[in-house]
């Protein structure tokens, strides 16, 4: 192969993350300057398989096989063999920071279960789901930081799923014109919610104590997960303080909407995140 610029690579890499800010915060200023080209080259590899699988073009076996390559190609990388210069940055990362490869490919397979999967009947399976999409994310995370055990391991997974539940109520609307609904159907049956009534955005007394079951469950994730801070190296406990009172204005935002996930889509502004920050400054 010729001669692979890296720093060119990992300048894209930056590129890509600052135009896809989300709710997990990429390059915040709070990730420390030498670790920002790592975060964003990690983000753009979960951005590329995130497009494939949504990728509306192709059709679901399309996808998969997408999918499929991507594996196969970060596989290749990580045996040497590099089909880009994206991949010989990714795994210069990966190599440098010492981080656990399995993660990477953990994000492939949730990634294909939003291919595959368009109901879950239990929310043991999707928490299950949440295991492969957003709890290597936060390992991942933590090992960039050198933080290396499995106790607050299992911290951050509270985290990064509650995270991700609070993502799926967040997106309830967006999420259902894909045909996608992350509530558990044992629990839809157990409060007489039908599928029709997402779709007819039926939001009665039944539809709103499903939601806020789903709600206070993922409230409690959080603060079970919050502990995970004290043990965190600045700036990285403040923020993870950030992102999860983040989080939590989010569920907080739900209830004042009376848990209408269908019609009302919460959101936060600039002012919003401004001040959960100052309030994570301080926060214990």
């Amino acid at each position: 192969m010729k001669h692979i610029d890296i720093d060119k690579e990992y300048k894209e890499s930056l590129e890509v993350a600052s135009s896809h800010y989300e709710n997990f915060p990429v390059v915040s200023f709070l990730v420390p300057k030498k670790l920002r080209k790592h975060v964003a080259v990690i983000y753009k590899y979960a951005r590329m398989a995130d497009d494939l699988a949504d990728e509306g073009d192709l059709s679901p076996q399309e996808r998969i096989k997408a999918l499929d390559c991507l594996e196969a190609d970060l596989k290749d990388a990580l045996a040497g063999e590099y089909k880009n210069g994206f991949f010989r940055a990714l795994v210069g990362t990966i190599h440098e920071k010492k981080l656990t490869p399995s993660y990477f490919f953990d994000l492939l397979t949730a990634f294909r279960q939003d291919v595959r999967v368009k109901r879950y009947n239990t929310f043991e399976e999707v928490m299950d789901y949440c295991r492969f999409s957003a709890n290597p994310v936060g390992r991942i995370i933590l090992e960039l930081f050198e933080v290396r055990s499995e106790k607050l391991a299992l911290l951050s997974d509270k985290i990064c799923s509650a995270l991700q539940l609070a993502n799926f109520y967040q997106d309830a609307s967006i999420d259902l014109k894909k045909g996608r609904i992350y509530i558990p159907l044992e629990e839809m049956k157990k409060f007489n919610v039908t599928e029709n009534d997402f779709e007819l955005k039926k939001i009665n007394t039944n539809f709103k104590e499903l939601i806020r079951l789903q709600v206070d469950r993922t409230r409690e994730l959080f603060l079970e997960g919050k502990p995970l801070t004290a043990f965190l190296p600045r700036p990285l406990n403040l923020e993870i303080k950030w992102t999860v009172l983040g989080g939590l204005e989010i569920l907080d935002k739900i209830k004042d909407n009376g848990y209408d996930v269908i019609n009302k889509r919460p959101k936060l502004g600039k002012l919003e995140y401004f001040n959960l920050f100052i309030k994570s400054i301080f926060e214990p």
